[in-house]
């Protein structure tokens, strides 16, 4: 298997190469070159393995021959040592609907999911390309990605991790998660600005070959732990495959039967890992794509037109504050039967018009496979409140989007397919927002919330998030959004 950009279908590298890069050189994203298959046969045959196995497995699929089963397995086997239980248990809510719990790791957020395997992934990949250069990963993070990386690669040998986030766009949770952050190889900040801020200036940071190649003189490299890098994006379909065939186990459905996943959705990454596993065999009906108040996506399934000229809203779901949904630009090479010229210009469009159209033929294409909701302020808390009510379990906001736009869904809709909504984050991340939701109180700070929400609820604060408050802030302060570059010279003459 190797891997080709999505502007530009001639350049070609391994995957090892792919997961080193990061970006293709070009500025498009590494997609694989085809789409293995999964049999009926090997879903029956996973039920009966371990996650560890299954994501392994998976692994092996879309990155050998570069990668053996053995060292994939070893590397899950390790990832699995971070997480409490079950890596990502599916929770039946009634009859028709599941919920698949993707924080269980060392941060409380899917992205552990695969940021606890992609450290392994990252420095194998240095030894096959022997590699002996410096690598500096760079992040921006709506929230959740950045805490994720830095636990990853925390002390990671060849590796240094550098993040940049939105100062007023996390929640305290999140905050105090990155700047109190372990480690002698990390590096956080704060920008004045959002999230589209922080990517557009890591991006444009990739795509500078001067900044590059003056990075390389001092022996340093660049790459990526956003899932634009396809060592993010492929461990993240194996959970995807997990719950269905842990919903066979459990004689919820049989091998063969569609269902569907509704997923809360920002950078595009985790519904695009969902529909590359329908690429590979997983019998998935509909994809529902759940938005916030930045509904962007929501209106591009429905007509065609990604336009960036809007109204930019901070929410209680922060994590998904994005307008500019990296990951979609691997949709599209999809639903344009691969076509990189196409792609160039969709992109070109949207970054020199904050916009591009798709025609009629690509939309349609689209709504088979996915519809698109979204949920404003009120219909997330309103979700929180009366979930809890119903089933005395207590949603994320983003979760929250999920099921409503869920239900948004089976109101224009007669489908009785079970359902998966993937549960993205512990509860306990955005306490302040949950703990008002459910109790109708407010609390004075995000660390008050987090024990009030606790005994409101009987549910435990994860143990990662315990104590937090008592920790002392490495990083503070923030810096101008156009400084980045900045930053990131500067601390590239540290390491």
């Amino acid at each position: 298997m190797n891997y080709i950009s999505t502007r530009n279908k001639k350049h070609s590298v391994s995957p090892s190469r792919a997961i080193l890069d990061g970006i293709a050189p070009d500025g498009g994203l590494y997609v694989p070159e085809k789409f293995p298959v999964f049999s009926t046969e090997e879903l029956v045959i996973f039920r009966e393995i371990p996650y560890a196995e299954r994501l392994a497995r998976v692994l092996e699929r879309f990155l050998a021959p570069d990668f053996s089963f053995e060292e994939l397995y070893s590397f899950a086997l390790r990832a699995s040592e971070k997480f409490d239980g079950d890596e990502c248990p599916v929770v039946k809510v009634d009859e028709e609907i599941y919920l698949l719990e993707l924080f269980h790791g060392a941060t409380s957020a899917f992205k552990d999911m695969a940021l606890s395997v992609m450290p392994y992934l990252m420095q194998a990949a240095k030894k096959k390309q022997k590699d002996d250069l410096k690598t500096l990963i760079l992040v921006a993070t709506s929230g959740d990605t950045g805490k994720a990386a830095l636990e990853g690669y925390r002390d990671a040998e060849g590796i240094n991790v550098m993040v940049f986030y939105p100062n007023d766009g996390v929640s305290g949770v999140q905050k105090a998660q990155m700047t109190t952050t372990e480690g002698k190889n990390v590096f956080v900040s704060a920008i004045e600005g959002n999230f589209d801020d922080a990517q557009a200036a890591v991006k444009s940071i990739f795509a500078d070959r001067e900044f590059g190649a003056l990075l390389l003189k001092k022996g340093i490299e660049l790459s990526s732990a956003n899932s634009i890098n396809i060592g993010r994006l492929i461990p993240q379909i194996a959970y995807y495959i997990s719950a269905y065939v842990d919903l066979a186990s459990s004689r919820e459905i049989t091998v063969g039967e569609e269902i569907n996943f509704v997923v809360p959705t920002g950078n595009f990454g985790n519904i695009l890992a969902g529909y590359y596993a329908k690429r590979a065999g997983l019998p998935i009906g509909k994809l529902l794509c759940a938005s916030n108040k930045n509904n962007i996506l929501t209106d591009f399934f429905r007509t065609g037109e990604y336009d960036t000229d809007r109204t930019f809203h901070k929410t209680v779901s922060p994590s998904m504050d994005i307008l500019v949904s990296s990951n979609l630009e691997r949709l599209l090479f999809e639903f344009t039967d691969r076509d990189d010229k196409a792609v160039t210009e969709l992109m070109t469009d949207l970054k020199e018009k904050g916009k591009y159209s798709v025609g009629n033929t690509v939309l349609t294409a689209l709504d088979r496979e996915f519809f698109a909701g979204s949920a404003d302020e009120k219909a997330t808390k309103e979700t929180i409140m009366n979930f809890y009510d119903a089933y005395g379990y207590v949603l994320d906001p983003h979760t929250a989007v999920a099921v409503s736009v869920l239900e948004e869904y089976l109101s224009g809709e007669t489908d009785d397919t079970k359902t998966v909504i993937v549960s993205t984050a512990s509860p306990f991340k955005f306490a302040r927002d949950v703990y008002e939701a459910v109790s109708l109180l407010k609390a004075p700070n995000a660390f008050t919330a987090l024990k009030r929400l606790e005994n409101f609820t009987g549910a435990e604060i994860p143990e990662p998030l315990k104590d937090l408050d008592m920790k002392e802030p490495r990083f503070l302060g923030a810096i101008k959004k156009d400084a980045v570059k900045d930053s990131v010279l500067e601390y590239a003459e540290k390491i």
